[in-house]
């Protein structure tokens, strides 16, 4: 569960940094950020009341909503490959990352017309589907981008841009429900509206990513141009089994973030009004540190950044589990562990492997991590789901933090953290 050579290790975390002034990220980077903060508006919109939306109104149980919360994190991970290989076929990848956001579009329109609890899983399984579709081919010109000593950067400027919409996304929801009559529609209809600016800005200013430097460029060469390895065969580069089967551990022990909400909210006995304003404290902590923890993964070593992440989350876990008074310390003490988690992770997994990847297997080798993760934190949301539906939240939740203790345990045992130095 560890970058299986230290030549790997070098690669993936210990690629000395840029001295010197901050420079600027190129267009290609900031442009997607840009479409991905107009795009998490919208997401977050969904997001943000949709626990309540299925538990409370529409009367979903814990456990089914367990599943739909796995299908958000998995159930459309196969979609990632087939994203990640048709991009690395025909070096389209932004059509192909178009398509999903379009997709995802279109979905948010879909979600006026569903009344029923596994309606609407099935509008937010097409949304996943989209959301699969661009996931890989958007990092993949991120990466493509700058050289591999500044990927923890480059992706940090962009999960920092991508979390500022997180943190808009919430309180739009949150002003929508203040003032709307039907709160949900309304939520509904304008989270559309901003999805469909982001698909215009990625088709106005997004540019393709150059091809790799020693393709032939000819026309005749890019038509005999071969297939993508086999997926068995990408695993077998080195580093990228060990990210691989990393992900794949700690994401099975990985609670939701809405799970982690509606714990805190039932702490707090918050009204449900307020309840978007959760994930606001997540998202702003997250595009604070996204950037200077993307610096730090350059420097300490992506790997060990993506490890003390998890550790921040299971601190969270732990939070609640704790007999710690209902108010603000509580509150900011999960909030500030959430964002940070996703700070260290986010971008830096990424980070990591693209690296590792050939320039013409980029996309294709993301979305295999990717996949690993996702599939496992699929399978997470499901058995934390049952638990809950079977013991209750608490017990739940003290069985998530004692297995991802132990996977933490183990992948810093076997994960051969003393080749990680820095160079």
């Amino acid at each position: 569960m560890y970058l299986s050579t230290s030549r790997a290790s070098d690669i993936a975390g210990n690629t000395p940094a840029p001295k010197g002034p901050v420079r600027a990220v190129p267009g290609t980077v900031f442009a997607l950020g840009l479409v991905s903060l107009v795009t998490d508006v919208s997401a977050e919109m969904v997001t943000a009341v949709l626990p309540l939306y299925l538990m409370a109104g529409l009367g979903m149980s814990p456990l089914a909503f367990g599943a739909l919360d796995g299908l958000h994190q998995g159930a459309t991970a196969v979609l990632r490959l087939a994203g990640g290989r048709i991009a690395d076929r025909t070096r389209r990848h932004k059509l192909v990352a178009g398509t999903g956001y379009a997709l995802s579009a279109a979905c948010k329109a879909a979600l006026l017309a569903v009344t029923t609890p596994w309606s609407v899983a099935a509008v937010l399984a097409a949304d996943r589907t989209g959301k699969g579709l661009r996931t890989a081919p958007r990092d993949a010109l991120i990466s493509l981008s700058v050289p591999p000593g500044e990927q923890g950067r480059a992706f940090g400027v962009h999960r920092a841009m991508d979390t500022a919409g997180a943190l808009l996304g919430p309180l739009a929801a949150f002003g929508v429900l203040w003032v709307a009559v039907d709160g949900y529609e309304a939520v509904f209809t304008v989270s559309c509206c901003v999805a469909v600016l982001g698909v215009v800005l990625l088709a106005l200013f997004v540019r393709e990513a150059p091809p790799p430097a020693t393709a032939p460029a000819t026309a005749p060469a890019r038509a005999a141009r071969p297939a993508p390895p086999p997926v068995r065969t990408l695993l077998r580069l080195p580093g990228l089994r060990g990210l691989c089967l990393t992900a794949a551990v700690l994401g099975l022990f990985t609670v939701g973030d809405a799970f982690l909400y509606l714990l805190l909210q039932r702490r707090l006995d918050l009204p449900a009004a307020y309840f978007p304003l959760l994930p606001v404290g997540t998202a702003a902590v997250f595009l604070l540190a996204a950037l200077p923890v993307g610096r730090l993964a350059d420097r300490l070593g992506r790997r060990r950044v993506f490890l003390g992440g998890h550790v921040l989350l299971l601190g969270a876990a732990l939070l609640l589990l704790a007999p710690v008074p209902a108010g603000a310390p509580l509150v900011f003490g999960v909030l500030a562990a959430l964002g940070l988690f996703y700070a260290a992770t986010d971008g830096v997994l990424m980070a990591a492997a693209g690296p590792l990847l050939p320039a013409g297997l980029r996309t294709t080798g993301l979305a295999v991590l990717q996949t690993a993760q996702a599939l496992a934190r699929f399978a997470g949301s499901l058995l934390f789901g049952s638990a809950w539906t079977l013991w209750g939240p608490g017990v739940a939740l003290g069985l998530a933090a004692t297995g991802l203790l132990l996977s933490l345990v183990v992948v810093a045992v076997f994960g051969g953290t003393r080749a990680e130095r820095p160079s």
